[in-house]
């Protein structure tokens, strides 16, 4: 066993265990803290796939804002009464358990055994007339020449038309959501 193969279990491991803890844990409190986990150690595994960017963005965006967002909103709902008990979902961890089995079963059987199963392959393939560039050193550069390249496919155009609809969903959030 190398030492990859080694920090995948180890990370795994701390994965599953955290994110049982998220569903079994009856204090709110302490299963927002046990997500952060999860999501720092989904991060583990996605450098470990050599998917430095998702990682980046997986701790920046969930564990950083999506978390601090949760503790925050239940440190001001709660003011001084945060009950033992607050987790109610955390009584059906019974019911919890027999579908998580399946979606793995399910899982295992679509990336092993099922004849749509397919191997990850690392040729480049071209769009149309156009062919990919060649990879640079990081995957966080590539994805730069995706967004912004002259000359490979540019994703310029519907990156800033995601961030025009997103202007106009806040502005007419805070439009709805403004007391007169």
């Amino acid at each position: 066993m190398d030492l990859a193969t080694l920090i995948f279990w180890i990370i795994a491991f701390v994965l599953v265990g955290s994110a049982l803890v998220v569903v079994i844990q009856r204090n709110i409190v302490h299963s927002a803290l046990a997500l952060i986990l999860v999501f720092a150690m989904a991060s583990g595994i996605y450098l470990l796939l050599n998917a430095e960017f998702i990682a980046i963005v997986q701790i920046l965006i969930y564990a950083g804002a999506v978390a601090v967002l949760i503790l925050f909103a239940l440190m001001l709902t709660r003011t001084s009464n945060i009950q033992v008990n607050s987790n109610p979902n955390g009584k059906l961890w019974w019911l919890a358990l027999p579908i998580c089995t399946l979606v793995a079963v399910g899982i295992i059987f679509a990336t092993t055994v099922s004849p749509y199963a397919t191997t990850a392959t690392t040729n480049l393939v071209g769009y149309g007339d156009k062919a990919a560039c060649a990879l640079p050193p990081n995957n966080v550069a590539y994805i730069g020449e995706l967004l912004y390249s002259p000359t490979c496919y540019s994703y310029v155009l519907p990156f800033e038309i995601a961030s025009v609809v997103l202007l106009v969903a806040i502005m007419g959030a805070i439009v709805i959501g403004r007391e007169d």
